[in-house]
């Protein structure tokens, strides 16, 4: 084995008084305490062997230790206010019976060390450029005494700036020496001095208050961004979700920003193991809303942030080391006091700044969230493939920046077909029943009815709530066209809804092209129909093609033409309503095993069971028709959910996502108290 030599030691001396700002070394700069800033400085210099702290305060010495150093009880006498820092790296020698080629003193009061400086002087000592190195801040300042008159420069004679030599000020970083010298003159500045110039966004010295708040302001700025390693990210909802304001419509309903782009940072987060939840002190609606459609845990309504969270912490048995969580205003510096990843916002109150360990260049509501998923993503490892499956996790299918497939939350689709009956106020009222249940998205239908009403139906006469017209003419009379399909958008949006259509035709497929729709659905009339088939394969967007009334070899010809990249299926019976033996639900594993493709639900059955049922069986999406009122006129109202019926069904997919957790069996913490009381053990 290769002996190890040590040559290079970094001394950091960090006692536990300080006159200026009480326990100094453990204050918080970029949410991380003083003295590990300068222990990983250290560590980052390259030409460093060892790193020792000493000090004569337990935090401070349980701190170094967590940050890998090394720790020297610092006796009393060396630690009061008159000891100087060469007597704490003789005593650390001493202790350490340590004979290094080159002893480094770094001060914790400088937190933005850079670790090439701090190399680039170890190298001037090794190399016999100098004796002693110490870091200094380049300046062109005149200095004057009290009396007024000139220290480094006749008043009486201004040279310009570009005609004179700068001249360096001691910062008091770290200062590099021989450690035979040091023995032997007793103090740091012996033999050939050498000056090691840093850049002034890395001399400030925390003497005092002002110059930690001074620091903590610049940390986000001058510290490098690097990988956030953390088990759980927690984040606030307004300011961090949303961009901290409310939109009130005229009756009074509040809507709120937020960026899709979260929405996919926090679905990859999720996949990668990561636990998310959202806590929030506030009571409306939206942030339950926000949630679900997220597909992660919500705390809502909470007067203690902090003390709730320290529970959560416990019950998920999480160390609060390896915890980020993301605030913006005051209410949220205690719970983050409380983790190792404390994270702004960085438009957040100045004080939340302050006590970040990050902040994050986007604002809440502008991809601020998706950010922090991207560094905390950055640091995960790339998860090896097991070594036995017992059957492969199908997907995801990304759907604008929601992914549907196995593992990820259930894409819930309120169909709202033809049940808006040609009127776009019952649309946007059936679009306000889907995002208040929950759901992702709303389905319509869109037809040429020109080509999709066979000819022998066109004349017939049907009596309407419009009058008697042709079968021709009330077609025309329910579907919606570009204005109103673009006011349907537009309101989809603001509500947090994807929306499609079912195209039964190729002018259809054009017309939703136009509307640039996330996604096209395949009614199951329409499995058959090749040409409309390629039409939609020719967009390149996902598809989703129900496969009721189909049998096994059309549903070949279907996959065949479009592919299975992009492609989700939908287990279907189409019988209006649905009766429970004939729903087969246990084919939705067979198309998964013979297609390779997530699978889900679409039901026309009366009640929630049946396609809860389906969830338990590994569906991915469930679509369910909607209506205002069963009883209203149209031939889709009578197997539709009504609003409560389908807020039902959304909350109880979510209660079944959770309680089928991940198939590992374990001891949870609700266990251990029952566990220590019942259990009986012999042998």
């Amino acid at each position: 084995m290769e002996e190890f030599t040590l040559r290079v030691l970094a001394v950091v001396p960090a006692r536990g008084g300080s006159a200026g700002v009480p326990l100094k070394n453990l204050a918080l700069v970029g949410g991380v305490p003083l003295v590990t800033r300068a222990v990983r400085a250290c560590q980052r210099a390259e030409l460093v062997d060892q790193v020792v702290v000493s000090t004569d305060h337990a935090a401070i010495a349980e701190t170094a230790r967590q940050a890998g150093a090394t720790v020297v009880d610092r006796p009393e006498e060396l630690s009061g206010a008159t000891a100087s820092s060469e007597s704490a790296v003789l005593h650390a020698l001493d202790a350490l019976g340590a004979d290094p080629e080159v002893v480094v003193l770094v001060q914790c009061t400088s937190a933005f060390i850079d670790p090439a400086d701090l190399s680039a002087a170890v190298r001037r000592v090794l190399d016999g450029e100098a004796d002693s190195v110490v870091s200094g801040l380049p300046t062109h300042e005149f200095l004057w005494t009290a009396a007024g008159a000139g220290v480094n420069h006749d008043p009486a004679v201004r040279p310009r700036r570009q005609d004179r030599e700068p001249q360096f000020r001691e910062n008091g970083a770290f200062y590099v020496m021989r450690a035979s010298g040091l023995r032997e003159h007793g103090h740091r500045f012996f033999g050939a001095v050498a000056v090691q110039p840093v850049s002034p966004r890395h001399a400030i010295e925390v003497d005092d208050p002002e110059d930690l708040e001074l620091v903590r302001a610049l940390a986000p700025f001058v510290d490098a961004p690097e990988p956030i390693d953390v088990d759980a990210v927690i984040t606030d909802f307004d300011g961090v979700h949303t961009d901290d304001r409310a939109y009130v419509d005229s009756e009074g309903r509040e809507m709120v920003l937020v960026s899709r782009s979260d929405g996919m940072g926090v679905s990859l987060l999720r996949r990668s193991g990561v636990k998310v939840l959202v806590m929030s002190t506030e009571h409306n609606p939206v942030v339950a809303a926000r949630a679900r459609k997220l597909g992660v845990p919500v705390l809502q309504g909470l007067a203690d942030k902090r003390t709730v969270l320290r529970d959560w912490l416990t019950i998920e048995g999480l160390d609060p080391a390896r915890v980020a969580y993301v605030g913006n205003d005051v209410n949220d510096l205690g719970p983050m006091a409380e983790v190792g990843w404390p994270v702004a916002t960085p438009d957040a109150h100045p004080r939340v700044r302050a006590a970040a360990r990050v902040v994050l260049t986007r604002p809440g509501g502008s991809g601020a969230v998706r950010e922090l998923c991207d560094r905390v993503l950055a640091a995960r490892p790339e998860p090896a493939a097991p070594v036995v499956k017992s059957r492969p996790r199908l997907g995801p299918v990304a759907i604008g920046d929601v992914l549907v497939g196995d593992g990820e939350p259930v894409y819930v689709i309120g169909e709202i077909g033809i049940n808006h009956n040609g009127d776009l106020d019952i649309a946007r009222r059936l679009i306000d029943v889907a995002a208040d249940a929950g759901c992702q998205a709303v389905k319509f239908q869109k037809r040429t009815p020109s080509i999709c009403v066979p000819v022998e139906q066109r004349g017939q006469i049907r009596q309407t709530p419009w009058g008697e017209m042709t079968y021709l003419e009330y077609k025309e009379r329910t579907e919606f066209g570009h204005d109103e399909y673009r006011q349907i958008a537009k309101y989809c949006d603001e509500r947090g809804l994807h929306w499609f259509a079912s195209p039964w035709d190729v002018p259809s497929v054009e017309f939703l092209e136009e509307m640039d729709v996330l996604v096209h659905k395949v009614a199951s009339a329409s499995v058959a129909d090749h040409e409309l088939l390629r039409a939609l394969a020719a967009t390149g967007k996902p598809v989703i093609l129900s496969t009721g009334m189909s049998t096994l070899s059309e549903i070949d010809q279907a996959v065949e033409i479009l592919g299975t990249d992009q492609l989700i299926l939908m287990h279907a019976t189409s019988t209006y309503p649905l009766p429970p033996e004939e729903a087969n639900l246990r084919t939705i594993t067979t198309l998964k095993e013979r297609y390779g493709v997530p699978v889900g639900y679409s039901g026309h059955e009366r009640g929630l069971q049946i396609s809860l049922a389906a969830v338990t069986l590994g569906a991915v999406c469930v679509e369910r028709h909607i209506t205002l009122d069963r009883t209203m006129w149209g031939s889709d109202h009578a197997a539709s959910l009504e609003p409560a019926g389908l807020e039902h069904l959304v909350r109880d997919i979510r209660i079944i996502e959770q309680a089928l957790g991940d198939g590992v069996k374990r001891v949870f913490p609700g266990e251990e108290a029952p566990k220590a009381r019942l259990r009986r053990v012999t042998v």
